[in-house]
């Protein structure tokens, strides 16, 4: 009789497991699709503008213990399409920029593709939150083509600056080791990091700024502008007129 209930619970675990997999493939499906995209534009700007806004990207799909420990606290029924509509962030991409002004560059340059669908803007740069975490949070749908289906799957997009993600990690890892009670002093300086690290972003900006139309004098002054083609392969098209 034992075995006999043992071979079931097995065999329904084996289902579970099975279920469970098919359930979070889109959303692995739709990180891979977001990061070629995120990618791309990298690589363009890389190899084309021979500057990058972004600095690194990275994805994460959360994990089955995070996922349950997200439905309690939200009280989400643990059935799959229930799951599907209050978890919304079980897919993310976080994309890490030089300056603030790339994090909304970057923003609107995938969000303009017109197959990705936003669904909700949370513009913690402009407004930070009270611990003095900024970045800018976007959730977006992308479809992913199965084998017999088109399932639009959403994705969190978080774009923030280097700064806003050193002082991000930092402050995740100090919530988790006080398990969300943070001593009220390590509070204050932490709040007080946000806003060193807000300045110096804007310095930093400011800083490339003044170099770039610095450069960009001084090439002009001595003739050194970059021309999109070889000089030689101008001079023949121009005789050729």
């Amino acid at each position: 009789m034992t075995e006999s209930l043992d071979g079931v619970w097995a065999e329904d675990l084996a289902h579970y497991r099975a279920e469970f997999t098919r359930f979070m493939m889109p959303y692995q499906f739709g990180i891979a699709e977001m990061m070629t995209k995120v990618n791309i534009l990298k690589d363009e700007f890389t190899h084309i503008h021979h500057y990058s806004p972004i600095e690194h990207v990275a994805s994460r799909l959360k994990s089955p213990e995070s996922l349950l420990q997200k439905a309690y606290r939200k009280n989400c029924p643990i059935t799959f399409d229930d799951l599907a509509k209050q978890i919304v962030d079980i897919a993310g991409v976080r994309i890490t920029c030089s300056f603030i002004k790339d994090t909304y560059r970057i923003a609107d340059m995938l969000t303009g593709q017109n197959d990705i669908t936003v669904t909700e803007v949370r513009d913690y740069i402009a407004a930070p939150k009270p611990n003095g975490y900024k970045s800018l949070h976007i959730l977006a749908e992308i479809p992913v083509f199965m084998s017999d289906r088109v399932q639009q799957v959403p994705v969190e997009l978080q774009i923030r600056t280097i700064a806003m993600d050193f002082w991000a990690s930092l402050e995740h890892k100090i919530y988790y080791k006080y398990g969300g009670n943070i001593p009220p002093s390590l509070l204050e300086e932490l709040t007080e990091a946000a806003e060193a690290a807000n300045k110096l972003d804007v310095k930093m900006e400011r800083l490339h700024e003044e170099f770039a139309a610095a450069k960009a004098e001084s090439d002009f002054a001595d003739g050194q502008l970059l021309l999109p083609m070889p000089i030689e392969l101008l001079e023949s098209l121009a005789r050729r007129r």
